[in-house]
């Protein structure tokens, strides 16, 4: 059985799954994987050291499946910005139709570089009224991100099971659910709630294609619900990352009086985090987990995970709520 939704009318793509850009994790290995498997793969890329090399990642990808793959762009301010108009122009060059964008308002520009070349932007957002203005600004999809997430959930703290349906009553375009999504339960739940697909990244980081080393992914594992921390809370940048002796030592630190982002820096860098993903040294930085944590218990393939999904929300509909009608 396939779930069709506008969701993958839109996308042409087979199931209502989509794989989140991910910092150091977005590369064409698993991008393909997932598109392969029916979802919707997406490449990160800043995850690229440079727009030329975006471009070649694109081509890599695109030799390794002829399905649907979308590129994620996200902008935010940093003290050495990244020309992102040159990696939107590649983008376009690299011929890709589906873009997912997050961060400040600042992306529209790259909205306005990409329409008009057929793209569909997918958008992510932490709360209703940033969705409405994103659809107001000509997005073609939403991504709802609640408080469960990974990353950052904005300084709201709405869980899904509220922020989705409030969202749904006021967004007229497509929405995926995003933030906690990891098995069919949660796609039954997201399309019960008014989304049309859900947005998956830690879970899709626990997978066999998953670019990042096996220590990283077997944390994913050994970690439930109760396994990560928010950081930045003082600094309102508010982040969600996976518990580690790093990551607390880093809520320890921000929690004194007067603390900056300057006294944690050599603990949340980039450069450490990919050191963590590459050598799976659990010491050298923080990674980005979300609460899903809980629904991990295995490392699947994509395929064997997006089937596994699909299979899991048909018994929900066929078998436990129809075994509820009286």
């Amino acid at each position: 059985m396939a779930f069709k939704t506008r969701i993958t009318e839109m996308l042409g793509i087979e199931h209502p799954i989509v794989q989140g850009g991910m910092q150091s994790v977005g590369y064409a290995e698993l991008a393909s994987a997932v598109s392969n498997a029916g979802g919707l793969g997406i490449i990160t890329a800043l995850t690229q050291p440079s727009p030329d090399a975006l471009r070649e990642e694109i081509e890599r990808c695109r030799s390794m499946t002829d399905k649907p793959f979308g590129v994620n762009m996200t902008v935010f301010p940093t003290i050495n910005a990244p020309d992102y108009k040159a990696y939107a122009q590649a983008i376009i060059d690299g011929g890709v139709k589906i873009v997912e964008t997050a961060g400040t308002q600042a992306v529209r520009e790259i909205w306005e570089m990409l329409k008009p070349h057929g793209v569909t932007v997918l958008h992510k957002c932490t709360a209703v009224r940033h969705a409405l203005s994103a659809e107001k600004a000509g997005c073609d999809i939403i991504s709802i991100d609640g408080f469960e997430c990974a990353g950052h959930p904005g300084e709201d703290d709405i869980p899904g099971l509220i922020l989705i349906p409030a969202a749904a009553d006021k967004v007229k375009i497509p929405m995926l659910a995003s933030g906690g999504f990891g098995d069919g339960r949660g796609l039954v739940a997201a399309l019960s709630l008014g989304a049309e697909g859900i947005n998956m990244g830690t879970r899709f980081c626990a997978t066999k294609e998953a670019p990042i080393h096996d220590n990283v992914k077997q944390a994913y594992v050994d970690n439930d619900e109760r396994g990560s921390f928010l950081i930045f809370r003082s600094l309102k940048n508010t982040a969600r990352v996976g518990k580690s002796a790093v990551s607390e030592e880093v809520v320890r630190r921000l929690a004194q009086p007067d603390a900056t982002f300057a006294d944690v820096a050599e603990l949340v860098n980039g450069k450490a985090g990919r050191e963590l993903l590459e050598t799976g040294d659990l010491t050298k930085g923080v990674f980005w987990a979300g609460m899903v944590q809980g629904l991990i218990h295995d490392i699947p393939s994509c395929q064997e995970l997006i089937d596994r999904i699909i299979a899991e929300a048909e018994a929900v509909l066929d078998q436990r709520l129809a075994g509820f009608r009286a």
